[in-house]
């Protein structure tokens, strides 16, 4: 017969196995990209969602030509409307899902991230994913990204982005729903390239990243625009001065906060073309979960994740020269779909 000790140690043990269960369910929801490097060793980082191949935690990578691959994303079965927002976890700030789900999907749209320290302009590619640039344009007329930081920056030779798009500035925040992926099997994430972060396959949210340095990374990102050469002197200016700490991976040295998003007028209102049901089309991605942010670990060859879940800007990363790197999340207020005071939009 057990001793009152006995029991109460082993109480303590089965309570320890619990709590450790409970941390691993945690950070596997957290969104993070992984680094693909030329070399197979991988380092796993506790944390966030990072940009680059992996679930709920942050990292990315590049050379000096455009901001991605051209052409139009990889062609999947058209669902019952071209984009669909389903549900996941409850959203960093109070936001709606997008509700044109038959947005433009030919085109570009200007918009402007207004830093703290500079301007950055964007081209928003419609054609090239229509669903990924009709939640962005949400997101900012809802006032989603306007007062938010940008919580994680990479200086790796092999991986140099800025994520943002988390209103919890943790890199786990996100907005509630999530949608699919707009992938282009060709794409390359050189300088300039503007890509959604994500914690594995149809898991986007609202963190993104932005690549100021050609970044080696596989197409398991969906690049949905360019940054401007105006833009990437001020992204420049914010990898000169490094991260907290120096590492090639963490919260840029001086903050970085988004304070506001403009955007034309009508933009987010602009419908498509697309073929039925059943027919096959470019740039409408796939039919998205039903639920949830939180994904299976995004697996690429030469690297690991992290653990999935929320766009966090934890950490994750393989080994790519030696170094790592982490992935984004998202979160905005509610806001007007024109003119409002962070997400402002233009004529």
């Amino acid at each position: 017969m057990p001793s009152n000790q006995q029991r109460r140690e082993a109480a303590k043990r089965k309570l320890q196995r619990q709590l450790t269960k409970r941390a691993e369910r945690a950070r596997t929801q957290r969104q993070r990209l992984t680094i693909v490097g030329v070399v197979a060793a991988v380092l796993v980082i506790a944390g966030g969602v990072w940009f680059v191949t992996t679930r709920d935690s942050n990292t990315a990578g590049g050379s000096q030509t455009g901001a991605g691959a051209t052409g139009s994303a990889a062609s999947s079965t058209v669902p019952s409307t071209p984009c669909s927002y389903p549900a996941s976890r409850t959203p960093a700030k109070p936001v709606t899902a997008p509700t044109n789900l038959s947005p433009a999907n030919t085109g570009t749209v200007d918009a402007t991230l207004k830093l703290n320290v500079g301007d950055v302009p964007l081209e928003l590619d419609r054609s090239e994913a229509p669903c990924a640039v009709e939640s962005f344009l949400s997101l900012a007329s809802q006032n989603y990204f306007s007062d938010t930081t940008c919580h994680r920056l990479t200086t790796a030779s092999t991986l140099k982005v800025l994520q943002c798009g988390d209103p919890t500035g943790t890199g786990t925040g996100g907005p509630g729903y999530s949608f699919a992926d707009e992938l282009n099997p060709k794409a390359t994430y050189t300088k300039g390239a503007l890509a959604m972060a994500n914690s594995g396959p149809d898991t986007n949210g609202s963190q993104f990243f932005l690549v100021y340095g050609d970044s080696q990374l596989p197409p398991n990102y969906t690049m949905f625009g360019r940054i401007s050469d105006p833009g990437l002197s001020v992204l420049d200016a914010i990898a000169a001065k490094g991260t907290i700490g120096g590492g090639q991976d963490g919260k840029p040295k001086e903050a970085v906060t988004i304070t506001s998003v403009t955007i034309p007028s009508g933009a987010v209102d602009a419908t498509g073309s697309y073929q039925t049901t059943g027919a096959t089309a470019t740039g409408a991605g796939s039919t998205a979960p039903a639920s949830g942010e939180t994904a299976p670990n995004a697996g690429s060859t030469g690297s690991s994740s992290a653990p999935a879940s929320g766009e966090s800007a934890s950490t994750a990363g393989s080994a790519a020269g030696g170094t790592a790197s982490a992935a984004p999340t998202s979160g905005a207020a509610p806001g007007a779909n024109n003119s409002t005071t962070a997400a402002t939009t233009t004529q």
